[in-house]
């Protein structure tokens, strides 16, 4: 009966982290309150650029939208490679709620579930921040992706060194085994599954923050390569080929970037 009543309730957090994710990309699909349509700006094909040394009116408002967008835009793209670390710890904890006769699961899997995602909330603002000196610098198109072939060429080969180093290395390899972070890290209650939620969101960014980056390249509102970068991270999340998959992507990131360069210094003395 136990086991039947664990599997049952870990059926409700599967279902509650599947709606979450879907009313994210509900909403990413609607513009994240930017007001413009999603489709629409994934085509890439249309080189709309703001006048050089202009930018968007950044007032409280647009600062406003701008994080929303950002923030549901983490959601949609991360919480679906996270989701089997959440649904372990919401096993475990529920295992540990039965033989302790409380009633704390609940709570302690919505605290490990919002600090995980706050540490992404955070990282929205440092991407707000990022996009506002983007803008300032004239280096943005009306699409929101770089209009700078040599800024594109920067972010790419920064991302695929980034593959390639130990502190990567090591945050892949906790994002691929949350069992072993679970068990060296577990503290009890509410308070506790926050703090394991944060430090399993730390270990997360410091995985993809880079790459996540990369969307000032494709387009910040651009589906196609939302969803493309949404499905690389899950599969070198969790994949068994993950680890090498993340060392050939450092290849092919450093030879993308390099090529735009390249060909874009080759423009300016031709």
């Amino acid at each position: 009966m136990l086991e039947a009543l664990l599997r049952r309730e870990n059926t409700v957090v599967a279902g509650a982290l599947l709606v979450l994710i879907l009313l994210a990309w509900a909403a990413l699909l609607a513009g994240a309150g930017t007001g413009m349509s999603v489709i629409a700006m994934s085509g890439w094909w249309l080189p709309m650029t703001l006048p050089a040394g202009e930018s968007w009116p950044w007032i409280p408002y647009y600062w406003t939208i701008a994080f929303v967008m950002w923030a549901v835009m983490m959601v949609a793209m991360m919480l679906p490679s996270a989701a089997p670390t959440a649904l372990l710890y919401a096993k475990v904890v529920q295992r540990a709620d039965a033989k302790a006769d409380t009633k704390e699961a609940p709570l302690c899997i919505i605290a490990f579930a919002g600090g995980y995602l706050t540490l992404w909330i955070l990282f929205s603002v440092l991407a707000v921040v990022i996009q506002f000196a983007l803008e300032r610098a004239g280096l943005m198109t009306m699409m929101m992706n770089s209009r700078s072939a040599v800024l594109s060429g920067a972010l790419l080969i920064a991302a695929g060194i980034y593959q390639l180093t130990p502190l990567k290395t090591a945050c892949l390899k906790h994002c691929r085994g949350p069992a072993a972070y679970l068990a060296q890290h577990w503290r009890p209650g509410p308070a506790g599954a926050w703090r394991m939620g944060l430090g399993h969101g730390a270990f997360c960014v410091g995985c993809c923050a880079v790459l996540m980056l990369l969307l000032f390249v494709g387009g910040v509102m651009n589906l196609v390569w939302i969803a493309a970068l949404s499905v690389f991270v899950a599969i070198e999340k969790l994949a068994p080929f993950g680890e090498g998959l993340a060392k050939a992507a450092a290849v092919v990131l450093i030879a993308a970037g390099a090529a735009l360069i390249i060909a874009a210094s080759q423009m300016i003395t031709a």
